[in-house]
């Protein structure tokens, strides 16, 4: 069991806070990771399971603002003020302002070469027989609009909504998502807030239910969707290949998940802008942007056959 245990976790992607790694984890005979492309390449060649751990620095190529760290606020807000349960009951208006903002910035994005690199690897792989899984932190869906189709997104996706009265959740592009909400979201901090009545705020067209609609991804303090985290696991248990792709591994339970497949004997490749308080854990480290380190990484194999 690799991450049943965290199921009572929820944390939204790309915006979390740091957690104190187990202490369990702590080995005295690490060596340090190999930065080998040729290495890597020959592990890669005979993969038949590839999982592909994905977090904030695969998508912020794409200029995609993470809304972490210094300089990562909203207006006055940070994430962890708004992506709450208690922030959307109390001022749904301005939950949604952030959102929608969110969500036409990442109209105006499009997929890197590092999104691109996984996609291909995947139609690829699979025509041998073998599988890619992509299984992300990101919200962005920027993934799928590269062309990954077999993608985890745990802590859910800013175009699919769910409806607060009868939890239908839907897949959701409109531009803006509801009339009120045209020209709205402005990030700037002298900007007020629109103060949009509810039943003026996204609403649910199933049936005649009418319900209040959020965005489906998890806030903080819920729990992570039991269903993606078992398939989540069942990828974990059978890769002979994991990859950790730009992510701080500060986010848990994401975190925890490449040093448990490592803690097996698999072999996992990190791509990053810089070290993470996993890295030691892995056989390969590969520093630098993803969208320049991924994609020879994941080029074609000279044994592969097509």
């Amino acid at each position: 069991m690799i991450v049943r245990q965290f199921t009572c976790r929820g944390i939204t992607s790309q915006l979390c806070p740091r957690l104190t790694e187990p202490r369990t984890w702590v080995r005295q005979d690490m060596a340090r990771p190999s930065s080998d492309l040729a290495a890597f390449r020959e592990v890669f060649s005979k993969a038949k399971h590839v999982a592909i751990l994905t977090g904030a620095g695969v998508s912020a190529e794409s200029g995609v603002p993470t809304f972490r760290g210094e300089g990562g606020f909203w207006r006055k807000w940070q994430a962890q003020d708004l992506a709450t349960p208690g922030a959307f009951s109390q001022n749904p208006s301005r939950v949604w302002e952030f959102y929608h903002y969110r969500r036409e910035v990442m109209l105006s994005k499009s997929p890197n070469p590092a999104h691109k690199a996984i996609a291909d690897c995947e139609a690829r792989l699979r025509k041998q027989g073998r599988s890619v899984t992509v299984i992300t932190q990101n919200i962005d869906e920027l993934h799928h609009r590269a062309g990954s189709t077999n993608v985890l997104e745990i802590h859910g996706s800013l175009f699919k909504t769910r409806c607060m009265s009868c939890g239908h959740v839907a897949v959701n592009y409109k531009s803006p998502i509801c009339a009120a909400l045209e020209g709205k979201g402005a990030p700037d901090p002298n900007t007020s807030d629109a103060q949009i009545p509810p039943h003026e705020l996204p609403r649910c067209e199933q049936g005649s239910c009418n319900g209040l609609l959020r965005p489906h991804v998890v806030w903080f303090g819920e729990t992570l969707d039991s269903d993606i985290l078992t398939r989540v696991e069942e990828e974990l248990d059978c890769c002979d290949l994991c990859l950790v792709v730009g992510t701080s591994s500060i986010v848990y339970p994401a975190a925890m998940f490449a040093p448990q497949v490592a803690a097996k004997g698999v072999p996992v490749a990190e791509f990053n802008m810089e070290e993470t308080p996993a890295t030691m854990r892995f056989r390969f480290h590969f520093h630098g942007p993803c969208g320049s380190t991924l994609p020879p990484a994941l080029a074609r194999h000279d044994t592969e056959v097509l």
